[in-house]
């Protein structure tokens, strides 16, 4: 399981043109359910991220995480972050889990989040989708289980 989070100022997710779901400051989570990956994994994933101390404290320091901000997240399925490029110039995505596996996985990752983190959204699973956001910082993060 991979995931890339960028802490946002504001972030949206729309399908066909239209807004399926949107937060103001907290962290966009772009998540790839890999083969073999386990909803054991996803949970210790989401509870990593959820305590990163990645907001600025009273001294600009950060120094405080998700919870203690009330902040939001929003959470979309990417699997394209699954992909190889090892070999050629077309990516791979062998990698990547089968649909049918992921979207449980997936689901269970956003489910595991909404019950620590009030204000959770999530983009579409399988959609093709138009992410917008403000990076704050910028701040990003690569993390893997």
């Amino acid at each position: 399981m991979k995931c890339l989070i960028q802490r946002v100022k504001c972030a949206e997710v729309a399908v066909k043109k239209e807004t399926i779901a949107q937060i103001k400051a907290g962290i966009l989570i772009f998540l790839a359910v890999e083969k073999d990956d386990t909803v054991e994994q996803a949970e210790k994933l989401a509870q990593k991220i959820i305590q990163l101390r990645i907001f600025n404290d009273q001294n600009n320091k950060p120094n405080l995480n998700i919870i203690q901000t009330q902040n939001s997240i929003l959470v979309v399925s990417q699997f394209t972050l699954a992909g190889s490029t090892k070999k050629g110039n077309r990516p791979s995505f062998v990698g990547a889990e089968h649909p049918e596996k992921a979207i449980k996985i997936y689901d269970h990752f956003c489910a595991f989040i909404q019950s620590n983190v009030t204000d959770t959204q999530k983009g579409m699973f399988g959609a093709h989708m138009d992410v917008h956001l403000i990076n704050d910082g910028p701040y990003t993060l690569w993390l893997e289980a």
